[in-house]
């Protein structure tokens, strides 16, 4: 950590930066001493993805930013504000404590925080970060998270890990187990220090194979931002009997789409033709694989088993994209062009042979417009498109 670019003029130019090409910016070279350009583009570059992502880091005098992929890696705070209230307590330990956002809204509903970080460095920034933030009740500990457990006599209401799911052998993962630290391996342990575990795990974690892996899963949040999928999150309970919630989230600029179901009930759907509105699933639903959930719940017709569109002849309030069906017709790039106004249509492709890119190619369909189509099959396994329009 280089003190000096705390420095007045540093943090000056740092903010008077946040727009410059920061390409024409590393050629001139750094105007300080003891400061490399290097370091420099670094604070600028993570200031500038902490603006919608970490707006009271952004906005905070004096906030020494690490190396931008401990941003692009960290909780935003819409989801860490999201995960601190799935929890109570007195006391949470997070023991892959990172760059220290879900410990800073921890602090919010715990009175005290104990942030573990293995990387030196990091521990030094976030420290000093929690300062400028005026953060009281989080206590930082540059070690082994696990480690520090071991050592401790004390007994956490919650404990919170991120695992990194990067190996040096495999490299990326898929699997719980082979993320660091094991929590598999260590689960016994982990219950013997707390009766609550809160795991977040990466979108591309397998739901199945993670309840597999852990005990006492209690619930699974599913939680979207904008229509993509940031984080899983496990929580724990030891010697919880209950069935498994799966409570989906996808938080969007002015509404909150939520959806649960228990895992353990399979579900039946009822299918039928395309009606008179077609409803597409947000991507948390998606992920959750609660498809006839969604169908037995909702009272909607599904299209075709596999396709994951939804069908009323009624309007409901649906969490995800509604369209009014206008026309459909089987899958013909002839027929698909004399229907099809300037030329231009969003496409979508469910459970079809085809990609959107091979489909814009066949038709000539340029992206954009008012019309929307879905390329996908009806209950016959026929291939089918549907024209709407977006409500």
């Amino acid at each position: 950590m280089n003190f000096k670019i705390l420095n007045t003029e540093v943090q000056q130019f740092i903010v008077a930066n946040l727009k410059s090409d920061i390409t024409k910016l590393i050629l001139k070279g750094s105007p300080f001493n003891d400061i490399s350009i290097q370091e420099l583009a670094n604070q600028i570059i993570a200031k500038q993805k902490s603006e919608l992502k970490l707006p009271n880091w952004f906005t905070t005098k004096n906030i020494y930013y690490p190396p931008k992929i401990s941003i692009e890696q960290t909780s935003s705070e819409t989801t860490a504000a999201y995960k601190s209230n799935l929890i109570l307590g007195n006391s949470i330990i997070d023991i892959t404590g990172g760059f220290g956002v879900d410990c800073y809204y921890f602090s919010k509903q715990f009175k005290e925080v104990i942030h573990c970080e293995i990387n030196s460095e990091l521990s030094t920034i976030v420290n000093h970060n929690y300062q400028q933030l005026k953060v009281k009740n989080i206590t930082s500990f540059s070690g082994d998270g696990l480690e520090f457990l071991k050592n401790s006599n004390q007994k956490f209401d919650c404990i919170y890990i991120d695992p990194s799911r990067r190996n040096d052998l495999k490299g990326k993962v898929f699997l719980l187990k082979d993320c660091e630290p094991n929590v598999p391996e260590n689960i016994d342990f982990l219950f013997s220090k707390t009766n609550q575990i809160l795991i977040k795990n990466s979108p591309i974690l397998d739901i199945t194979s993670a309840i597999n892996e852990l005990k006492f899963v209690k619930e699974i949040h599913i939680i979207a931002v904008k229509n993509e999928v940031k984080e899983l999150l496990f929580l724990l309970e030891k010697d919880t009997l209950q069935p498994i919630k799966i409570k989906t989230l996808n938080i969007t600029n002015n509404n909150i789409e939520t959806f649960q179901f228990k895992y353990q009930e399979k579900g039946t759907s009822i299918y039928s033709e395309p009606l008179t509105y077609l409803y597409e699933p947000n991507a948390a639903i998606l992920k959750s694989g609660g498809f006839h959930q969604v169908s037995q719940q909702l009272k909607l017709f599904k299209i075709q088993q596999h396709a994951h569109l939804y069908t009323s002849v009624e309007l409901i309030h649906f969490p995800g994209r509604t369209f009014k069906i206008e026309k459909v017709i089987p899958y013909d790039k002839k027929q698909i062009l004399k229907l099809v106004p300037h030329k231009k249509a969003n496409i979508t492709i469910r459970n079809f042979p085809k990609t959107v890119a091979q489909i814009r190619k066949e038709t000539k369909l340029k992206n954009g417009g008012n019309t929307y189509l879905f390329f996908t099959k009806n209950n016959n396994n026929n291939l089918i498109v549907i024209f709407c329009n977006k409500l």
